[in-house]
């Protein structure tokens, strides 16, 4: 699956299709941000199970202040519209395999009981 650019008008509805989401804090001045893509866009091709997407912070800065994103590159997990990882800096290829092979298995258990008291 491509890598999806994710702005104000898409990144929502995103959030809400899609139950594993793998976003990509990012800005073109950024080396480290510049970098890391082939290996983003490489691990969207062997996880086609997953949406990647990618947000330029200098064109959608609400989007990462929204998040919280003081410094980029940053990678932000989403599984069922809820964020169960950030990652802030340089990551290199292996280790991102093992936070997206941890991502998969995480226990969504406790969050789904969150949010269902939530709704009560």
């Amino acid at each position: 699956m491509a890598v999806l650019t994710l702005n104000k008008s898409n990144f929502k509805e995103t959030i809400e299709k899609n139950s594993f989401v793998i976003v990509d804090f990012w800005a073109p001045w950024c080396e480290p941000c510049v970098t890391f893509t082939p290996t983003f866009e490489a691990a969207a091709t062997a996880n086609p199970d997953i949406t990647f997407g990618m947000v330029n912070t200098e064109q959608d800065p609400e989007i990462a202040e929204y998040f919280e994103v003081n410094q980029i590159p940053g990678i932000l997990v989403i599984r069922e519209q809820a964020g169960i990882h950030a990652q802030v800096g340089e990551i290199g290829a292996p280790a991102f395999d093992e936070l997206i092979k941890w991502a998969r298995q995480f226990d969504m258990t406790p969050v789904r009981e969150f949010y269902k008291q939530q709704a009560k």
